[in-house]
């Protein structure tokens, strides 16, 4: 089930909220589990037994780590075994196809194999479980007793499918208590109201643009084309994610919980390394906090260092998918990462921020072509139409026709993309002297807001959700 779906905004919301607000409060917590159950299995019911797995597997686990606290060795060995056991699950149902793929590719004969539907979300809910179980190794948190409180914590619905990916430390006391009120309420509306305009509004419009670009046989449009189709992507895939993790802001404060920002306008960027502290935070932050810090970080020598980069960021590019164009695009970053360090970095800040912002920007773009490409194979090509070889010319009437017909379209994006946006309509709402009057406008402005993207999900077809392939 989609945030961006009637279904969801008009009986499957309505309906828990209005239960988890009537039942005593010892009882939310009981609705808020149904919910996200059902919530998980209306599209894959199957997989619903998959996820109650890995919630038993992690609460057991985490007991059995706390009772070997006394032995050191047997206490790593039970972190090890949870450990693998989580990445066993999450790489046969991710990467079983990309391995046999790569077998029959180098093997002379072919193995025939059944291809597996990923399971929603699992990337997102096995990261927080890990994340529980090595901070309950490192002392950090406490075990969860609670078996419904641990299930609640894995399978919560507003971030159980494309996160942000939440630190069990981070939410622990608000799984016993959390406080409701109506500004809390108002405030996750807004969120979410932002949220599904970014999705609905900008993320689709734009996704189409770039799938009528992509769909088109490779050297039959212009340069300028192909950097419209890519700039298309990058707004698409910028305002679909964080337009998620809004809502999922949004969800989780009107049912009293706190969820951590997993976007801070990224696009403002003027390096690669500042791009990474602004783009899905959650991740960065798991990334850095179970991987990279673990290896050394940049506690070691600089040949160490570059090598603990590589590899965090080549997992960081696995994680997102089970191709090799992933793999490179992971790399890509890392790489990016190692030269601003230790090559250009010092020499990058030097120069005026419009220069940086373009360097950061044009990187990005090509990342992106990486990342949205089909194929390794069709990255390279699409790049080389951006880039010159393999064009149809540098610009033509196609071109032409998707600027001058989206340009509000996309200044809209720009100014989403940046705090310009919001602050304008921040601005807008405290316009009037008057208090009454500054409440009235913002209920008209948000209302408006959401028929207006209610208007455009029943009449657009295109609803794509890209982070679920993750």
């Amino acid at each position: 089930m989609l945030f961006s779906s009637v279904t969801f905004l008009f009986v499957f919301l309505p309906i828990t909220m209005a239960l988890y607000y009537i039942v005593p409060q010892k009882f939310r917590n009981v609705v808020m589990l149904i919910a996200s159950l059902i919530f998980y299995a209306w599209g894959e019911p199957i997989y619903i037994v998959l996820m109650l797995l890995s919630i038993v597997l992690n609460y057991i686990c985490g007991l059995d780590i706390e009772e070997k606290q006394d032995d050191p060795r047997r206490k790593k060995m039970a972190l090890i075994f949870a450990v693998v056991v989580n990445l066993l699950l999450l790489g046969f149902f991710k990467y079983y196809g990309f391995l046999m793929d790569s077998l029959n590719a180098v093997l002379p004969v072919n193995i025939p194999y059944r291809d597996l539907p990923l399971p929603i979300g699992i990337s997102f809910y096995t990261f927080q479980a890990m994340s529980y179980i090595i901070d309950v190794y490192r002392g950090e948190a406490k075990t969860q007793k609670n078996i419904l409180y641990f299930a609640l914590y894995i399978s919560m619905f507003p971030q159980l499918i494309a996160g942000p990916i939440v630190r069990y430390i981070d939410i622990e006391q608000q799984l016993k208590s959390r406080v409701l009120s109506l500004r809390k309420f108002g405030l996750g509306a807004e969120y979410f109201i932002i949220g599904l305009a970014k999705k609905v509004i900008l993320a689709n419009s734009m996704g189409q643009i770039y799938e009528q670009i992509a769909r088109q046989q490779m050297g039959t449009f212009s340069v300028l084309t192909a950097w419209v189709g890519c700039i298309s992507y990058a707004f698409q895939i910028y305002f679909d994610f964080s337009g998620y993790s809004d809502m999922a802001i949004g969800l989780g404060k009107m049912f009293g919980f706190e969820f951590r920002k997993n976007f801070d306008y990224p696009y403002i960027s003027t390096s690669i390394t500042e791009f990474w502290r602004r783009w899905h935070i959650s991740l960065s932050t798991w990334f850095r906090e179970y991987v990279y810090i673990p290896l050394g970080g940049n506690r070691c020598n600089q040949s160490r260092h570059i090598m603990n980069l590589l590899i965090v960021w080549m997992l960081t590019g696995f994680w997102h998918g089970a191709a090799w164009n992933f793999l490179i695009w992971g790399l890509y970053y890392g790489v990016l990462l190692i030269l601003e360090k230790y090559v250009w970095g010092k020499s990058l800040m030097r120069l005026p921020s419009a220069v940086q912002h373009i360097y950061a920007m044009v990187l990005v773009l090509v990342g992106w072509v990486f990342f949205s490409s089909p194929s390794l194979g069709y990255a390279f090509q699409y790049l080389g139409v951006m880039f010159g070889p393999g064009a149809s010319g540098f610009a033509d009437k196609q071109a032409l026709f998707y600027i001058f017909t989206h340009w509000l379209l996309y200044l809209i994006a720009i100014a989403g993309s940046s705090a310009f946006g919001i602050n304008l309509l921040k601005r807008i709402m405290s316009e009037p002297n008057s208090v009454k009057v500054r409440k009235i406008v913002a209920g008209v402005i948000y209302i408006g807001i959401f028929l207006i993207s209610v208007a455009f999900l029943v009449t657009e077809s295109f609803n794509p959700f890209l982070y679920f392939r993750f």
